[in-house]
């Protein structure tokens, strides 16, 4: 089977432009839509229902394309508590033909951060070249699986991004997957192997999508998944973050968990200056938002007019949004790199603890040198190869075991 190259020059090209290119380039412009007929469940009004499909190029780097037909996808997901939205996402299908064992798998990718404005979705930094997860999609496309990847809620699509909220960012990740199978012309079964992977806020969508797959979409034939530093208990990384150079994470997620949860008034805890400041991160793609952040204060109470962490119904929509209570019913590879910077070690390690103690299959991978940019070059081969031996131990028949991890 044919591999696609390594990229890490290319990665850190794709960093640099991100700089700059995403500011100054117009959203991808709208093309022909290309939808097919609905499935099951995605009938029209049901989450996972195809709103369209629309043909685009995805560009690795800017002018050079992916290997692989895409189309740009509208769908319907649901929030956490139920409220129907509509979403963005992409469809990226390899051009060599599938050759078996079985249908063609789809990998639902939940990507890193991307930032809280609508021009730093996924699919448009596709369009552009810009996307920074170019590599990991690479290659995913590599082993000639299809990929799919939700822009998730409010990126792309009126409203807040719901950043770092699992449970609606998960609903995304599985819905997509739903919706690409809808797509006229891709070749995906209805009834193909499905794959999860995601890193840092993807790593966190990417686990409660497992949690949730079985309750929410028990349809889908979810074999294995990928979580990478994922940010999984939020009262330990307000304690993380807050003082730090990525102090602006904490608006981001107080912006994210605010959307999601209107009750939470997040208005009335912020002074006129964090109001200004989330009202201008809210405009930002995470590199701009980590260039921005390394001029902004870092002490979160320059922004508070009132204490926000210790607020009642603030630590309790937090600590019901922790990863690691339900255990996902599929084998999983959990990691994360010793020096993580962003997301603690400590958040991977007692994930791990967690699932564990609720029977989870669970593979951990302790990458001892790296931080946390470099942390998912690390992280995603073995992830990958992992995600491989999985769909082969079901070709062949075998136990779904996590080698070296518990259950």
């Amino acid at each position: 089977m044919r591999r696609r190259p390594h990229l890490l020059p290319q990665v850190v090209a794709v960093l640099l432009l991100g700089l700059v290119v995403p500011l100054l380039a117009p959203a991808a412009a709208p093309a022909r839509s290309s939808s097919g007929p609905p499935g099951q469940p995605g009938q029209p009004g049901q989450p996972g229902a195809l709103l369209g499909a629309t043909p685009f190029v995805a560009h690795v780097l800017p002018l050079i394309p992916f290997d692989a037909r895409a189309w740009r996808l509208r769908y319907r997901s649901e929030l956490q508590d139920g409220r129907p939205i509509e979403v963005t996402g992409t469809l990226l299908v390899p051009t060599t033909p599938w050759a078996g064992p079985g249908e063609r798998p789809v990998v639902s990718l939940a990507v890193g951060t991307q930032g809280m404005a609508d021009r730093c979705a996924a699919s448009q930094q596709l369009a552009q070249g810009t996307e920074y997860e170019s590599y990991t999609i690479s290659q995913l496309l590599g082993r000639n699986w299809a990929v799919a990847i939700t822009d998730y809620p409010g990126l792309g699509t009126p409203g807040d991004h719901t950043f770092v909220v699992g449970r609606a960012n998960g609903r995304a990740v599985l819905d997509v997957v739903r919706a690409a199978r809808q797509v006229r012309g891709s070749g995906l079964a209805r009834d193909g192997r499905v794959l999860v992977f995601g890193y840092s806020e993807g790593g966190n969508a990417a686990g409660w999508a497992l949690q949730l797959a079985p309750s929410y979409a028990p349809e889908l034939d979810v074999v294995a998944g990928a979580v990478g530093a994922p940010p999984a208990d939020f009262l330990g990384m307000w304690s993380a973050l807050d003082g730090s150079l990525f102090a602006f994470l904490l608006l981001y997620t107080g912006i994210g968990f605010d959307a999601a949860y209107p009750q939470l008034k997040l208005d009335t805890f912020l002074n006129p200056r964090g109001r200004r400041t989330a009202d201008l991160l809210r405009r930002t793609c995470i590199v701009g938002a980590v260039g921005l952040g390394a001029l902004l204060p870092k002490d979160s109470r320059t922004y508070l007019a009132r204490d926000v962490i210790n607020d009642p119904l603030w630590r309790a929509t937090l600590r019901s949004a922790d990863l690691g209570y339900t255990a996902p019913r599929v084998p999983l590879i959990l990691g994360a790199a010793r020096q993580d910077e962003v997301i603690p070690f400590r958040q991977a390690a007692d994930l791990r603890e967690r699932w564990c103690a609720r029977g989870a299959k669970v593979a951990f991978l302790d990458v001892p040198l790296g931080e946390h940019v470099t942390g998912i070059v690390s992280f995603a081969g073995p992830a990958i190869g992992f995600l491989a031996d999985r769909l082969a131990d079901r070709a062949a028949g075998r136990p779904a075991v996590a080698p070296g991890g518990c259950g």
